[in-house]
């Protein structure tokens, strides 16, 4: 039998080489920078970055003041919230000229928050 800490700590070296993986191909430039994504198990938060220059351009999380009280607790309600977490993030950045990124799942599977994260960023006017 595995010992619970044992099977967590796994699961999270498991991700983290996923996104190690993913990392070697998605690489965000100034004009078409990288769009991260993090997910914990009560909230998200999405990132715009240069890799070039190492620098953050927009970032955002389910946290923030105008989100904090967009969607009620509960599966759907992470899931809505990812869905205007996203759409938010997407217009910040296109007030910063920002239109093309490249999408980073961040080692996670692309379904539930982190596809309606990334579905909210096109709402928001973002194209990858």
């Amino acid at each position: 039998m595995i010992k619970a800490s044992k099977l967590r700590k796994s699961r999270r070296l498991q991700r983290r080489r996923r996104h190690t993986r993913i990392r070697k191909k998605v690489h965000g430039t100034g004009e078409r920078p990288r769009l991260a994504v993090y997910r914990s198990l009560r909230n998200i938060e999405g990132q715009v970055i240069d890799d070039d220059r190492r620098h953050t351009l927009v970032g955002l999380s389910t946290l923030a003041p105008e989100l904090r009280d967009a969607a009620p607790n509960g599966r759907d309600g992470k899931i809505g919230a990812a869905r205007a977490a996203g759409k938010l993030l997407a217009e910040r950045a296109c007030e910063r000229g920002v239109t093309r990124v490249v999408f980073d799942r961040g080692g996670y599977r692309y379904h539930g928050r982190v596809r309606a994260f990334a579905e909210g960023a096109r709402e928001g006017g973002l194209i990858f």
